[in-house]
């Protein structure tokens, strides 16, 4: 324009008149930016809660071993020790001493047993006499002497990490100049220390999945999206054997595959529960993001937020017409299971399994019509206005048959009357097949979210594990309580509209539910089929 009129003014012309600028439109609605929740309501727990947790936690306190600190795998069946159960158990620990329900020396003495033992049982290569090698230990051990459990059971990493969160929320906790809890920082310190990922990094930069003495090692590696977010930040925290940040950018590099909408929901989609509850059970990730997180403009919380919103959605919209599926009972997770066996349900053939994962989501999907009330309490810190009218109705319709001396059985299955031989548990006449075993890593979470929901116990404690903040900021995490004091005093953040991106996809998150729960209301024939 400026060109144009120079050529008029040099040719004796006079340069028309600019134009007058438009009037700016005048909007018929005024926009208000609204604000919007940060966190989940957060509505207020009934009794049945303080019931639940003070059974869950005796479930650890006395099924386990006294002597050595060992924890059953499951009970009453306790055919062996669970690594996974142990790490659980010492989590649960410090949760009973804040609430009065043993104290600190009992706990103490039980924690340093445990720690002693796990730091004294035998390594190596050989195939039996030995508990674990490398510093990893093989996922199920005889309750008595800590070896080995049988020559199926493998050297497992996640089992090992499950552990590993224990140890270390045990060296958090017990903060005291007392000789005793000294010693259990000191040999917390020392199991970790012990554990060489790298060694297991037979595909680098991934991490294998474990190691059998039989056969070596084994050949899948561990990708996300699913519960061993937690061992890559442990690895990536090690101070002594760690693996590079890299390895976080190949474990995420799969994630695409599993980003999408199921049940009204946008999220990274594992199937069963467990995979978004169980790294959350020790690491708060509100507002931190790793760099995919960033991208998608929501955190991991939220994220395991809408997978428990959608297994709702699912059950409502019950596809295979299970009996009893609906708005308060839910939750696909892996669990107890009546029997591998194909049986005619409504006219077709249907597989069931014994225990097995189940889940509901893009992938990993299997359902059988059993529900693991694990998989909706545990959901409670995400989703407590929809796990809290789930959990007190699982418990007033089957509570007679299915809730005992530690809190919910492992799990239950109303379509399955069958009169077959069972793998496990038993059948009710008229009400199907109900577990007969509680299983550790289900009670684990069940007491530690409950913990979390009431004032962030878990969460709190290990944020002052130094291992744990590395490891987050070597897989780039950054914002929320991973930011330095120095910028969290200036009011700064280094991740600039996280708690925004945070705020407004809760926001969409309780529009889509709300959505469908308006589409459930209406006449089946009106309603949109969701997604298989």
């Amino acid at each position: 324009m400026a060109v144009a009129v120079w050529l008029l003014a040099a040719c004796g012309q006079e340069p028309p008149p600019p134009p007058p600028e438009p009037a700016a439109p005048k909007p018929d609605v005024v926009l208000i930016e609204p604000v919007l929740p940060e966190r989940p309501p957060r509505p207020e727990l009934p009794p049945l809660f303080r019931d639940i947790e003070k059974r869950t936690f005796q479930f650890f306190w006395d099924t386990t071993n006294e002597r050595n600190g060992l924890t059953p795998d499951r009970y009453p069946s306790r055919p062996f020790a669970s690594v996974a159960s142990i790490g659980y158990a010492l989590t649960a620990y410090p949760i009973g001493i804040e609430n009065g329900w043993v104290s600190r020396t009992q706990a103490v003495d039980r924690t340093l047993t445990t720690l002693r033992f796990l730091r004294d049982i035998p390594q190596g290569p050989q195939r039996t006499g030995k508990g674990g090698y490398k510093g990893f230990y093989y996922h199920f051990l005889d309750m008595q002497q800590g070896h080995r459990y049988d020559s199926w059971v493998e050297l497992s990493s996640v089992d090992t990490a499950l552990l590993m969160m224990g140890v270390l929320f045990a060296q958090a906790y017990y903060d005291s100049d007392d000789p005793r809890e000294r010693e259990i920082r000191r040999i917390a310190d020392q199991l970790y220390r012990k554990v060489d990922w790298t060694w297991l990094q037979q595909r680098e930069p991934l991490i294998s999945m474990g190691w059998f003495p039989e056969s070596g090692f084994i050949v899948h590696d561990w990708m996300g999206y699913n519960e061993a977010m937690l061992l890559y930040v442990l690895a990536l925290g090690s101070p002594t054997h760690p693996v590079s940040p890299d390895a976080w950018t190949v474990w995420t590099r799969t994630y695409d595959h599993d980003w999408g909408v199921y049940y009204g929901q946008e999220y990274l989609s594992f199937g069963p529960l467990f995979g978004h509850q169980y790294s959350h059970v020790w690491i708060d990730y509100r507002d931190i993001q790793d760099q995919y997180m960033r991208e998608r403009g929501i955190d991991y919380f939220l994220n395991s937020r809408r997978a428990a919103l959608a297994h709702r959605e699912y059950a409502i919209a019950n596809p295979m017409k299970w009996k009893d599926y609906g708005e308060n009972v839910w939750g696909l997770t892996a669990s107890d299971g009546p029997q591998n066996t194909r049986q005619i349900y409504r006219g077709e053939e249907r597989e069931f399994r014994h225990y097995s994962s189940r889940g509901a989501g893009l992938r990993e999907n299997f359902d059988d019509g059993t529900i693991a009330p694990t998989a909706a309490i545990s959901s409670i810190v995400f989703a407590p206005e929809v796990v809290i009218p789930a959990t007190e109705e699982m418990h007033r319709r089957y509570g007679d048959y299915l809730y005992s001396s530690y809190g919910f059985l492992d799990s239950f299955n109303p379509s399955f009357d069958f009169e077959i031989p069972l793998k496990t548990g038993r059948l009710v006449p008229g009400k199907g097949w109900v577990a007969s075993d509680y299983i550790g890593i289900d009670q684990g979470p069940i007491l530690a979210m409950i913990a979390n929901y009431r004032n962030e116990f878990v969460w709190t404690v290990m944020k002052k594990s130094p291992y744990i903040r590395k490891g987050l900021e070597q897989a780039g995490f950054r914002g929320g309580w991973l930011t330095p004091e120095e910028e969290a005093g200036q009011g700064g953040s280094s991740v600039p509209g996280a708690g925004d991106a945070r705020a407004l996809g809760m926001a969409e998150s309780r529009a889509a539910a709300a959505e469908a729960q308006a589409k459930q209301e209406q006449p089946a024939s009106n309603r949109a089929q969701p997604p298989p």
